[in-house]
């Protein structure tokens, strides 16, 4: 496909400044009006990530699998702490945070790794942070294999009808990771340590999160100490993780009710961040 066949034939010079619903029905309609684009930058960059490695794609199999158990290792059998069925416990959470990680940091990227284009090609930008995130959908479908191989080998006993509804549960977490994706890709064009600094702040983000622990340990210390516990309970996978977990581990629905907070306010963030892109894009082409 060639980007120029998708290109609008009019833009917006960096003198005209819509107001933030202007600048946010602008984003949309070019998300929606650049669907082929979207798709075919999401299948490249697939395709480049397969090629990179002898492996490929499958890493989405066996990565989730031995982080699953380096965790294991550490928690069940240094610590001999964690649960029954604490290996199919710590998936739940280990693989929709691969997804959230990869996704993230490849959208910090998807602007600055275009440079060449950026600068050459007048196209709609926010395509590229978007497309980045919708290639992580397929890798997130990769992962469900050896979680689905887990439960009939290891854990038959808590296969339920209730793990269909891991499709909702990531409809969910996908409109987070495009804001979060969307919001970091513009920052990191005019600051460029956002991509080290993002691994730091991401790494800590996941021992916060109710990952290795159960999201009764975030309640205890939010009676404990009422304001950091408030902070952690404000975390969307402390409702994203349990949410997960509902619904593959226990077998029971979701909370419902926190889910359609989470996807509110993700709807809400991501929004603003549509908007702040749009905003800061004509000086995209000056600063690469």
């Amino acid at each position: 496909m060639n980007l120029t066949a998708e290109a609008h034939t009019q833009f917006r010079s960096s003198a005209v400044q819509p107001g933030p619903v202007g600048l946010l029905l602008e984003g949309v309609t070019e998300l929606l009006g650049r669907r082929r684009l979207v798709g075919y930058l999401a299948q490249a960059d697939l395709k480049k990530k397969g090629a990179d490695t002898l492996l490929g794609n499958l890493w989405w199999v066996i990565d989730p699998l031995l982080q699953m158990t380096v965790y294991v290792v550490l928690v069940s059998v240094i610590f001999n702490r964690g649960g029954p069925d604490y290996p199919l416990f710590i998936f739940c959470a280990i693989l929709p945070w691969k997804w959230f990680y990869t996704s993230v940091m490849d959208g910090i990227t998807s602007v600055t790794a275009a440079e060449r284009l950026v600068r050459q090609i007048q196209f709609p930008k926010v395509v590229l942070p978007v497309a980045a995130v919708v290639a992580g959908i397929v890798n997130f479908a990769f992962g469900i294999i050896p979680l689905f191989g887990l439960i009939l080998l290891f854990y038959r006993d808590r296969l339920s009808w209730t793990i269909v509804l891991i499709p909702i549960i990531a409809a969910v977490q996908f409109l987070f990771n495009m804001a979060v994706a969307i919001g970091l890709a513009a920052a990191n064009v005019f600051y460029r340590d956002i991509g080290n600094l993002a691994r730091h702040v991401i790494r800590l983000w996941f021992y916060l999160s109710p990952a290795l622990y159960s999201v009764e340990t975030l309640h205890k210390t939010a009676a404990s100490l009422p304001v950091v516990g408030r902070l952690l309970l404000l975390n969307p996978f402390a409702v994203l993780f349990p949410a997960y977990r509902n619904v593959i581990y226990d077998g029971v629905p979701p909370d419902w009710r926190g889910l359609a907070e989470v996807a509110i306010g993700s709807v809400i963030v991501l929004a603003v961040m549509i908007v702040a892109f749009k905003r800061v894009e004509p000086a995209f082409a000056k600063v690469l």
